[in-house]
């Protein structure tokens, strides 16, 4: 069975990058895409046994929807949510917020998890650069195969 991925970004480009940089590191995975944490949340609780990674930005979008804002939650939500399963997989958090990244990161680790930050800048640089490192060290670690 592919390995599936499950990330938590609202960013198109880095979405993009994020793809690029995947079928490259671990061809072959299926790729879960989630702008909204509430959603993420609710898709792991079913299917959090079948993910081999995830990686959690911070900061969602207010967006605009059917004439109301809707909120996109936070990455923390889902760092808390994780946090209070038996860790399966090891969790990336690609956040550039040095006040909440932080949090997630060490919930995660409270709770068991195997889990690294990365912090974005130059642009998407960092998907390919520090992003895409971090992957394949899982790999190098037997968590995934590339």
């Amino acid at each position: 069975m592919a390995a599936v991925v499950a990330i938590l970004e609202d960013d198109a480009n880095r979405i993009r990058e994020m793809r690029a940089c995947l079928e490259e590191v671990l061809p072959g995975a299926r790729n879960v895409f989630f702008e909204v944490a509430g959603e993420m949340i609710e898709w792991l609780g079913a299917h959090l046994g079948e993910v081999a990674l995830i990686s959690l930005d911070h900061d969602l979008p207010l967006r605009d929807g059917e004439g109301r804002r809707v909120d996109c939650g936070s990455g923390r939500e889902v760092a808390d949510f994780l946090a209070s399963m038996p860790p399966t997989c090891p969790v990336i958090v690609h956040s550039s917020n040095n006040y909440c990244a932080p949090g997630m990161y060490f919930a995660l680790k409270e709770g068991g998890w195997p889990v690294s930050r990365v912090c974005p800048m130059d642009d998407l640089a960092w998907v390919r650069r520090d992003w895409a490192a971090r992957v394949m060290r899982y790999v190098r670690e037997g968590w995934l195969e590339g």
